[in-house]
């Protein structure tokens, strides 16, 4: 399977098939453009403009969103109610934990996870081959909190999301405090923004890989 970085929370995740889905497209206002893209699927963790921009994804994708268990040509898809804040959805409501199984390996996109690490959430997310995470605070968990959920679920590989960009207007910290917190030598910088991910690729030592964001200018 092929994964893509779009920008901030924004992923292509391609089988081998050519089923494709797209997580939370953006709106441009959060400071840079979403990359043009068409998929089969588009999912929504939540409604804010920053992750439920639908009409920036070509191709009529069919949209997935609130808590479910289907079956896409093939890819199984889980949704999982969690909350936005720490407050139980008090301060900024729900959020949707997708979880997608695409050519045998379990990939998580977290969205806009708020809430502390529990045992019951952990329970509904395992297992994890590829965890994406946002990372930058504020709005979401921060590094501290992102690297409890790392430690606890213990994926194979780790794609940080959700930290500030060159460009990005939001306030939210940078990827580095997320890094500073892992020996380097588990840490990949990527050249590009795609990461193909084979069984062979899964070692079961948990290794972070920042991917760049695309950019179709």
């Amino acid at each position: 399977m092929k994964i893509e970085y779009l920008g901030h929370s924004c992923f292509k995740l391609t089988e081998s098939t050519g089923t494709s889905i797209v997580c939370d497209p953006f709106d441009p206002t959060i400071g840079y453009e979403m990359p043009s893209v068409s998929a089969d699927a588009v999912t929504i963790s939540h409604h804010h403009y920053d992750h439920d921009n639908l009409k920036a994804v070509d191709g009529n994708p069919e949209i997935i969103e609130g808590e479910c268990c289907r079956d896409l040509s093939g890819v199984e898809i889980n949704a999982i109610k969690s909350f936005h804040d720490g407050q139980r959805g008090k301060a900024r409501g729900e959020n949707v934990i997708f979880k997608f199984r695409m050519d045998g390996i379990d990939v998580c996109h977290l969205g806009d996870l708020g809430e502390a690490c529990s045992s019951e959430l952990i329970d509904l997310i395992l297992p994890v081959n590829v965890l994406l995470i946002p990372v930058g605070g504020n709005y979401t968990i921060d590094a501290e909190m992102a690297k409890e959920y790392v430690d606890r679920i213990m994926p194979d590989v780790v794609i940080p999301m959700h930290y500030r960009d060159k460009g990005c207007k939001l306030d939210i910290d940078k990827v580095d405090d997320f890094l500073g917190l892992f020996d380097g030598d588990c840490i990949e910088e990527a050249d590009g923004s795609e990461l193909e991910v084979v069984r062979n690729y899964l070692d079961g030592d948990t290794k972070v890989v920042v991917l760049r964001r695309r950019h179709d200018d």
